[in-house]
C-alpha cells in the first residue's frame, strides 16, 4: 500500500479530510483526563424560568390565522442556518422573517430551528386551531459534554448561553422539543391524504437540509414517484410562503411599536452622520465615515442595520442602490443618506434624507429638494384608508413630472409622460414610490399583486413614501446645471382609521428645517463656529 492510500491516522496527515483541518490550529487537549476535568466544577445553570414575552400572545394569534388557511396540513417553517462569511467564520444569524413573525423569536440564537404546525382534529388545537405548533431547536448543552468547551458554532464556552427548551416554552407560550426530535416530527404519516397520509407545506429555500429532508418523504411515500409531480408540489409551498408574507400586510399594535422603536434609533443614527460630516468632509472615504457613524447607532441602540447603508454623495446619490460608500464627501454636493436601523425584534426603519454636506443648499439644490418634497407630500395626501396603494406612486409622480416641464426638461407635455403609454418623467424617477416595510425592509414582497400594489389601504398597514429625482452627471438630455444631484426624501408611514401617520417625523424634512437642524448640531460640537 503506498502512501496515497494510507487513512488519516494522526501521524501521516497526507490524507486528511478537507473539513477537519479547519481546525488544525486549535491544539484541543483529547485526553480523558482533560475531558473529566472540563466536565467538573461548574456553577449550576439558573433554574428561575423568565416571564412570558410580550409578543407571546401577538404570535399565537398569527399562527392561529394560518392554521385557518391550511387545514389538515403539516406546515414546516425553519428559521435556517448559519451562513458562512468565510472559511469557519460566519456571518450573524438572522431568522427567516416569516419564522420570526409566527415564533415571535428575534436576535441570533436559534439557527437550525423549525417551526412545524401539526394538523390536529378541527377546531382542538392550539387556541381553537387547527393546529399544535412546536418549535424544535438545539437547547444549551450541558457543562457536563465535550460540546459545551468543543462546538465552536454552538457551544456556551464560545458563543454564550443559548435558551433551554423550558425558558423557550415558558416565554413564547409555545411547546418546544430537542432538534433530533426533528426528522421524525417532519416525515412521520407522510403521503397522499386519501390513504390517511398527511401533506407538507414547506417554506422553501431557507434550509437545504429541510428541503431535502421534505422532498425525501414525499418521493418516498408518492404513489409513483417516477412520475411525481414538482409542479404542483412547488405550488403548495409557494402558497404557504405567499400566505406568511400577506399575514405581514397588516401589523398589530406590537409590531407598530417595533416599528417605532426602530424609527427612534434611525432618528439618532441620522443626528450621529451630522455629527461626523465634518470629519467626513476631511477624509478621502467619506461616504464610509458616514456609514461607519450610522452603523455605530446601529449596534448600539439595535440588532443591525436593518439593511446596507447608502451613503452617497455627489454624484453617487444619483445611483439607486450606492452601498459601496467609497465615495469623498465634498463641501458644496449633497450626500443623500438612505439607512435603518433593526430593532432586536428584527423589525426595520428605512429612512432618507438628502443633506447639504456644508449644511447649506445652494439655489439648484434647493429647487430640486422642495420639487421631492412636494411629490412626497403629495402622496402623503392621497395616502388615505381606502384609497389604493399605487395611488401614493401616481400622485407623487404627477408632481415630479409637473416640476420636470416647468424647468424644460420633459420631451413631451406632463399629460403624455404620466399616460402608460410616456412615462418619459421616469428617467429621472425609475423606482417605486412606495413599499410595505416590517420585519424585511421591502416587507411582504409575495404577497399577491391585488393585495399589494392594487391593494386597498388599510389601518395598520406600515409602508414608505420615498420620492426621488436623479441627474446623472453623463446625462446629456438636461442642463449641466442639474447634473449630479441626486435626491429622495423617505419616510415610514403607518396607516390609521384616522388617516396616515409620519413615524420619521421627527426628521427636518423642509430645507430651511435641515439647514437650521444641521447647524444647531454643528453648534452643540463646537460652540465657537457662527
Amino acid at each position: 500500500m503506498n502512501d496515497a492510500d494510507n487513512a488519516y491516522n494522526g501521524e501521516n496527515t497526507a490524507n486528511q479530510p478537507l473539513d477537519e483541518r479547519v481546525n488544525n490550529r486549535s491544539q484541543r487537549p483529547s485526553s480523558d483526563a482533560f475531558k473529566a476535568f472540563m466536565a467538573s466544577n461548574w456553577a449550576p445553570s439558573a433554574q428561575e424560568l423568565p416571564d412570558r414575552d410580550a409578543v407571546a400572545d401577538h404570535a399565537a394569534a398569527r399562527r392561529r390565522t394560518i392554521s385557518g388557511l391550511f387545514k389538515g396540513e403539516r406546515l414546516v417553517i425553519p428559521a435556517g442556518p448559519l451562513k458562512v462569511r468565510s472559511n469557519d467564520c460566519d456571518y450573524r444569524f438572522r431568522p427567516h422573517s416569516g419564522f420570526a413573525h409566527l415564533t415571535g423569536l428575534g436576535l441570533d440564537h436559534e439557527p437550525d430551528a423549525v417551526l412545524i404546525l401539526e394538523p390536529v382534529e378541527e377546531g382542538k388545537g392550539d387556541d381553537g386551531g387547527n393546529h399544535r405548533a412546536t418549535l424544535y431547536f438545539r437547547p444549551l448543552a450541558g457543562r457536563d459534554t465535550e460540546q459545551f468547551y468543543a462546538d465552536s458554532r454552538s457551544g456556551e464556552f464560545w458563543i454564550g448561553a443559548r435558551p433551554t427548551l423550558a425558558e423557550f416554552e415558558r416565554r413564547l407560550g409555545l411547546a418546544t422539543a430537542h432538534i433530533e426530535q426533528l426528522e421524525l416530527a417532519i416525515t412521520k404519516n407522510v403521503g397522499a391524504p386519501e390513504i390517511g397520509g398527511i401533506s407538507i407545506r414547506l417554506v422553501r429555500k431557507v434550509d437545504e437540509n429541510i428541503d431535502a429532508l421534505v422532498d425525501t418523504a414525499r418521493y418516498n411515500t408518492a404513489k409513483d414517484p417516477d412520475n411525481l409531480d414538482l409542479g404542483v408540489l412547488d405550488a403548495l409551498d409557494e402558497k404557504l410562503t405567499e400566505a406568511l408574507s400577506e399575514l405581514r400586510l397588516l401589523k398589530d399594535q406590537w409590531e407598530v411599536e417595533q416599528m417605532q422603536i426602530a424609527v427612534a434609533a434611525t432618528v439618532e443614527g441620522f443626528t450621529e452622520v451630522v455629527k461626523a460630516l465634518p470629519r467626513a468632509l476631511t477624509h478621502r472615504r467619506g461616504e464610509r465615515v458616514v456609514e461607519g457613524a450610522f452603523f455605530a447607532r446601529a449596534r448600539e441602540e439595535g440588532n443591525e442595520l436593518g439593511y446596507d447603508t447608502i451613503a452617497a454623495s455627489g454624484n453617487n446619490a444619483t445611483v439607486l442602490h450606492w452601498t459601496r460608500n467609497t465615495g469623498a464627501v465634498k463641501s458644496g454636493e449633497l450626500l443623500l443618506l438612505d439607512a435603518g436601523v433593526e430593532a432586536d425584534s428584527l423589525y426595520t426603519a428605512d429612512v432618507t434624507r438628502t443633506l447639504p454636506a456644508n449644511g447649506t443648499f445652494t439655489d439648484i439644490q434647493r429647487k430640486v429638494y422642495e420639487a421631492v418634497l412636494d411629490a412626497a407630500d403629495a402622496g402623503f395626501a392621497a395616502a388615505r384608508p381606502g384609497t389604493k396603494f399605487r395611488d401614493i406612486h401616481t400622485a407623487a409622480t404627477t408632481v415630479l413630472a409637473e416640476r420636470l416641464a416647468e424647468w424644460g426638461l420633459l420631451p413631451v407635455s406632463v399629460e403624455e409622460a404620466i399616460s402608460p403609454e410616456g412615462q418619459q418623467h421616469r428617467r429621472w424617477m425609475p423606482h417605486g414610490t412606495s413599499h410595505h416595510l416590517g420585519l424585511d425592509v421591502h416587507d411582504c414582497a409575495q404577497a399577491k399583486r391585488e393585495l399589494y400594489l392594487d391593494g386597498v389601504l388599510t389601518p395598520g398597514m406600515v409602508f414608505t413614501i420615498e420620492p426621488g429625482l436623479y441627474f446623472k452627471n453623463e446625462d446629456l438630455a438636461i442642463p449641466a446645471e442639474y447634473r449630479g444631484i441626486g435626491v429622495r426624501i423617505e419616510d415610514d408611514i403607518l396607516m390609521t382609521a384616522d388617516g396616515p401617520v409620519n413615524l420619521s417625523a421627527a426628521l427636518p424634512r423642509k430645507a430651511d428645517d435641515v439647514e437650521s437642524w444641521m447647524a444647531g448640531i454643528y453648534q452643540e460640537i463646537d460652540p465657537q463656529q457662527p
